[in-house]
């Protein structure tokens, strides 16, 4: 490939927006991968825009850069579909959380109780909250984080 075709990482910073940096720790990561320099340079092929974009949804979902890498071949992207499904689902256990969440915090808001603490959709908010905090430690302590 000719250098006139090859974007220099300053070029790839500014149709991103991700600072040079970053794109040096995802070559550090085997996450993109440069072609050669024009002086101190890095030079990426043009593929690696997508290469970027699926990093970027990537993250934006959830998964961490390690999980990413598994997806990338050297001149691919081979996503498991298994691993797809499976953070949905995660997702959607997130969103119902949040929606209760956000329910519970407007009724709050607008609960005629003359305090939150006299308030029974308050009182069950605060102790399911209480028993999830507790789940939570519970399952971090049994896999050892």
């Amino acid at each position: 490939m000719s250098h006139t075709q090859a974007l220099d990482i300053a070029q790839v910073s500014k149709l991103t927006g991700l600072p040079a940096s970053t794109l040096r720790y995802y070559e550090e990561k085997g996450l993109i991968r440069s072609v050669g320099r024009d002086g101190l340079k890095r030079l990426f092929t043009p593929d690696v825009l997508q290469r970027l974009e699926v990093i970027s949804l990537g993250r934006k979902v959830g998964f961490s850069l390690d999980v990413i890498a598994t997806m990338f071949t050297p001149n691919d992207v081979k996503i498991d579909k298994a691993l797809l499904l499976e953070k949905a689902d995660e997702l959607d256990k997130n969103i119902k959380h949040l929606t209760a969440m956000r329910d519970g915090l407007r009724h709050a808001a607008e609960c005629p109780e003359p305090t939150l603490l006299e308030c029974p959709t308050f009182q069950r908010i605060l102790h399911l909250s209480g028993k999830a905090q507790a789940k939570e430690k519970k399952k971090h302590k049994s896999s050892g984080r």
